[in-house]
């Protein structure tokens, strides 16, 4: 089932009128897969971008209340998220509950710094921006509120 299916279908369903957005984690590929089970399964209930990366895109921040489909690589839609906490911290302010919270590796705090400071790196190359401790990350935290 694509994302606008199931977009649709639970719209119809809970009378749900507001926009969305469809995307995979980290861009798809093995590793988004295998996050996208992960918020499936309850584990992952929270996500992390580099800041930079919305400029670069040219896409606005998300809100508390945002809707997204996430999709696995194959274009086939996962689940209907909604947002219920963002934030914009440096990387270096990250908790360990929120690493905790996006359920990914050991769920600690310095898998996450190690993950996600690879991840991050290469948007602020593409920026011409250099990574640093204070660099800003926008922080998601939410629910699952529909699956197929």
């Amino acid at each position: 089932m694509t994302a606008k299916e199931l977009w649709d279908r639970f719209a119809a369903e809970t009378g749900t009128e507001a926009a969305y957005d469809a995307w995979a984690f980290c861009g798809g590929g093995e590793i988004g897969d295998q996050l996208a089970q992960l918020t499936i399964d309850g584990v992952k209930t929270a996500t992390a971008s580099p800041h930079i990366a919305y400029g670069l895109e040219g896409v606005p921040i998300p809100e508390v209340g945002c809707y997204s489909v996430v999709e696995f690589s194959n274009g086939e839609a996962a689940c209907i998220i909604r947002d219920t906490k963002v934030s914009i911290v440096p990387f270096g302010a990250v908790s360990a509950e929120h690493a905790y919270l996006e359920g990914e590796g050991d769920r600690s705090l310095d898998y996450w710094r190690r993950v996600h400071k690879e991840l991050f790196l290469p948007d602020h190359e593409a920026a011409g921006t250099p990574f640093t401790e204070d660099s800003l990350c926008v922080l998601e935290e939410f629910e699952i509120v529909y699956r197929p």
